[in-house]
């Protein structure tokens, strides 16, 4: 099988933890750049990236990338690259664009300028002036970076965040890829409970189950690329194999998740999203204040993102509940923290500088993912011979 350039994009600050996962899936062939994780594989990969990446915004055929500092220049190197091979005689091909740091900054005359190259290209291979357009989507991207144009196919439709569990969303909900790329970053083992106090709708403790599982991510959806009749079905049908098979259900019964949340109502949206991920029996919900938070267990985790202000009444709740969170957390002196905020001054309210900080993005707002590490628990002993 020939093999191809693919992108994995991701939000700031995941992109190496994009690039494990990508490893973990076998494709060592990659380079990590900012906000994309460029791999060569197989045809396949497509199908199982779509499918397992849980930090990952979407995935693409790169089709090929050249400078570009006139309109001129877009065309002609739009136009040299191979579309036909990719795009079928009835292709619906929108252009979408995005220019940063370039001549060319103009992305409505920009993505003009790449459909008319493409249409010109497919008229070489199919001998007709004009194409209805009626056949399946093959969203085309033109991206300038200081003067360099990237030319992509998506291949996930959706963004990769929506896993089809989460039909209802609560206020300011987390993304799922942040939500999986704070537990992956964290290093939280199965075997370990795992402890979320401000839970909101579920996304931690659901994609920690998820995870746990070993359940793929994109189980419940469908992507873009499921209906390109040049993409053959059988690898579709031995990526949904291959995941199926590796999803270990008899593991819910031993994790221990727990999810809590002062709002009953969002509770009631997080048990409702547990059931749409078929996760309900590994993940425990609770309606809960923070300073409630205790546990039976000698070593454990807490992974959150607390409220930032919205739902407290504003910026003086905000930081009681963080110096609350520093004393309560304090009590669980062997546990390990993991928490993501916006306020420049969190570990001066929590009490406690973090082992580690993270720069990441909910959504378009700067946070820090302070992590506090616990001590790990003891080896059990090895009985001598």
């Amino acid at each position: 099988m020939a093999k191809i350039e693919l992108i994995a994009t991701a939000a700031f600050g995941l992109e190496a933890v994009v690039a494990n996962e990508l490893r973990w899936l076998g494709y060592n062939e990659l380079t990590v750049e900012n906000g994309r994780v460029t791999f060569t594989a197989d045809e396949s990969a497509i199908c199982r990236a779509n499918l397992w990446l849980r930090t990952a915004d979407r995935v693409l055929v790169k089709m090929g990338a050249f400078e570009a500092r006139s309109f001129e220049e877009l065309f002609e190197g739009t136009r040299a690259l191979p579309w036909p091979d990719w795009l079928p005689e009835d292709a619906d091909f929108p252009v979408t664009g995005k220019s940063i740091d370039s001549q060319l900054f103009s992305v409505p005359d920009c993505q003009a300028i790449v459909k008319k190259a493409v249409v010109e290209k497919m008229k070489t291979r199919y001998g007709r002036e004009w194409f209805d357009e009626s056949g399946p989507r093959y969203t085309i991207e033109v991206a300038l970076l200081k003067d360099v144009a990237t030319l992509t196919i998506d291949t996930s439709g959706a963004g990769l965040h929506k896993r089809g569990y989460r039909k209802l969303v609560s206020d300011a909900p987390l993304k799922e890829t942040l939500a999986a790329a704070m537990i992956l970053l964290s290093h939280w083992r199965p075997d370990r409970v795992l402890v979320d106090p401000f839970c909101g709708s579920g996304t931690i403790p659901i994609e920690a189950a998820l995870i746990g599982l070993n359940i793929a991510p994109g189980i419940k959806r469908d992507f873009a690329a499921e209906k390109w009749p040049n993409l053959s079905k059988d690898l579709w049908q031995e990526a949904w194999e291959e995941a199926l098979a590796l999803a270990d259900y008899d593991q819910a019964k031993t994790l221990r998740i727990r999810g809590a949340d002062i709002d009953d109502d969002v509770l009631s949206l997080a048990r409702y999203h547990s059931r749409q991920a078929g996760v309900e029996d590994a993940v425990h919900f609770q309606q809960a204040p923070v300073a409630e938070l205790q546990s039976r267990y000698k070593y454990g985790y807490v992974i959150c993102n607390p409220p930032y202000g919205e739902r407290l009444g504003g910026l003086p709740a905000v930081e009681r509940l963080y110096r609350e969170m520093g004393r309560v957390f304090g009590e669980l002196d062997t546990w390990s923290f993991y928490v993501l905020s916006s306020h420049p001054e969190f570990e001066r309210l929590y009490g406690r500088r973090a082992d580690k900080k993270r720069k990441l993005y909910n959504g378009r707002i700067q946070c820090y993912y302070h992590q506090f590490f616990g001590p790990r628990p003891p080896q059990p002993e090895i009985a001598s011979r």
